[in-house]
């Protein structure tokens, strides 16, 4: 299953990419039916996670996933597909911005896989990184937004490419902080 979970995160991260070639090169239909069964693929896989959160997110994004494609099948408007992105951003800013009510936030709980014995100033930090990452959807999900009514390339570059290389700066960044941070309270 660990599989299927890996592979319809992968195709789905080629979702930009796959709406832009697959409705010049096959139209809305074949590309319906291929994101129809990634979709329902996504909701199958994430039922398998073992964070509540993500299993809810899978089932969330999936389940629209398929209601977009049903409406650009449908309609035969293929704007329908860009707002997936903006959905996604959605759904995972509701998901970091709920855990900040919560005992632990869900970047909390991904440490302590790693770390049980979590100390409180890795908590406050782990805090901070939630409220970061909240920022980076509503900033990210703003600009997918405003893609959707662009031309479909710069949908694409932006969503398929920009917001990627966005995310995995912010990755990087929060790692060095992060080695920076723990290095500092070792020393203490």
């Amino acid at each position: 299953m660990r599989a299927l979970t890996a592979l319809s995160a992968l195709l789905l991260l080629a979702y930009p990419l796959a709406v832009y070639y697959g409705l010049s090169r096959w139209g809305i239909g074949v590309i319906g039916g291929v994101f129809a069964v990634l979709f329902i693929l996504r909701i199958v896989a994430g039922s398998n996670t073992k964070l509540k959160e993500l299993k809810y997110i899978a089932w969330l994004s999936g389940g629209a996933g398929i209601t977009l494609t049903l409406l650009a099948t449908l309609f035969r408007e293929h704007g329908w597909f860009t707002f997936y992105p903006v959905i996604v951003s959605t759904l995972m800013f509701v998901l970091f911005f709920s855990s900040l009510w919560q005992k632990q936030t869900l970047i909390e709980r991904l440490a302590r896989l790693q770390d049980p014995n979590l100390p409180q100033s890795g908590v406050q930090y782990t805090r901070t990184v939630t409220k970061v990452w909240c920022g980076y959807f509503v900033i990210n999900g703003s600009i997918a937004l405003y893609t959707c009514f662009l031309p479909l390339s710069i949908w694409t570059l932006y969503n398929g490419l920009i917001s990627y290389l966005l995310a995995g700066c912010l990755f990087a960044i929060e790692w060095l902080v992060r080695l920076r941070v723990q290095k500092k309270s070792n020393l203490k």
